[in-house]
């Protein structure tokens, strides 16, 4: 499975108030999950280091 899809397999799952919720730090900087299906949709440089975060926590 993809790693984008992984992540929408969960992103999907969770209910919409935890999306709001902090679940990385890059960079000095608090990632939600909602930032975090942003920049994966965009496909940005943030969006990949976010993904192989998520996988290295084995939150996705």
């Amino acid at each position: 499975m993809k790693k984008k899809d992984r992540f929408l397999k969960v992103f999907s799952n969770l209910p919409i108030d935890l999306r709001k919720e902090i679940i990385l730090v890059i960079d000095d900087q608090p990632v939600t999950w909602n930032v975090a299906y942003g920049e994966i949709m965009d496909e940005t440089k943030l969006g990949e280091k976010i993904l192989k975060k998520l996988i290295e926590l084995e939150l996705i």
